[in-house]
């Protein structure tokens, strides 16, 4: 999970000018929509926060002050966020398609980083995939490859 982490942070930073994070970076409301899904079931878990951790710090080569900046920050814009349209809209525009589509690849490797798959995680994957534009054949292959990545059986759609 950590190297498709790191792959799709890594397509991020070739553009992003600076280390400051304000609330419309892009690595901001990427984070967020993580923090969003990580909150899915109601709980953040250590698995996934540390995962996003590692990720962000070795392939942004942020000190500890900037990554903690950064996780407070996107953390800060998802709870003042009134729904996912605010992140989706933006990045929907800002990323391309193929972007995207790794976009919803790292988030589902985020739903299976503690090793569990709730109903409220395959909800809000279905809505944010559908508002970045990514089809339904594609996120569900890509919750089969993260499923096969996390080492859990491959459940069949209804």
């Amino acid at each position: 999970m950590l190297d498709r982490l790191n792959a799709f942070f890594q397509t991020l930073t070739a553009s992003a000018p600076t280390q400051e994070f304000d609330a419309d970076d892009t690595r901001v409301l990427i984070v967020a929509l993580c923090f969003q899904v990580m909150e899915a079931d109601g709980l953040i878990k250590d698995a996934e926060r540390n995962s996003l951790k590692a990720s962000l710090k070795q392939h942004l080569a942020l000190d500890d002050r900037k990554l903690n900046q950064l996780l407070e920050t996107g953390q800060q814009v998802e709870s003042e966020a009134v729904d996912y349209y605010r992140f989706t809209s933006e990045l929907k525009r800002r990323l391309d398609e193929p972007q995207r589509l790794r976009l919803i690849e790292t988030l589902w490797d985020i739903v299976y980083a503690d090793g569990e798959r709730t109903e409220m995680e395959d909800h809000i994957l279905w809505r944010i995939g559908d508002l970045l534009g990514v089809s339904d054949r594609d996120r569900v292959l890509a919750r089969q490859d993260a499923a096969r990545r996390a080492g859990t059986a491959v459940q069949e759609d209804n």
